[in-house]
């Protein structure tokens, strides 16, 4: 199993923006077949090193985290969303123990 873990600094971090990113996260549920499970989050704490929004993705196989990099919906309308709206963005793909 693979975990992909994508934190997300928006330039406009209000609650709204940070509501939106999420459920655009969120609608890739039933939308991007290779996902077991998706969650998605806002920050709280709104400290100096926090980022807005995380998105938790778990796949079957480095294989199936291919597949979801290339899916349409996340290719093509998840990611320039994304791109368009961060100021920064990091990402850790893992093996799950």
């Amino acid at each position: 199993m693979i975990k992909h873990v994508l934190s997300v600094k928006l330039i406009d971090n209000s609650p709204e923006q940070c509501q939106k990113v999420k459920e655009l996260f969120l609608s890739m549920r039933g939308k991007v077949p290779c996902i077991r499970e998706l969650c998605a989050g806002i920050d709280f704490l709104h400290s100096e090193r926090s980022y807005d929004v995380i998105l938790e993705v778990v796949l079957d196989s480095p294989q199936a985290l291919e597949e979801y990099q290339k899916d349409p919906y996340h290719a093509d309308v998840v990611k320039p969303y994304i791109q368009q709206v961060r100021k920064a963005s990091v990402a850790v793909d893992y093996e799950m123990d």
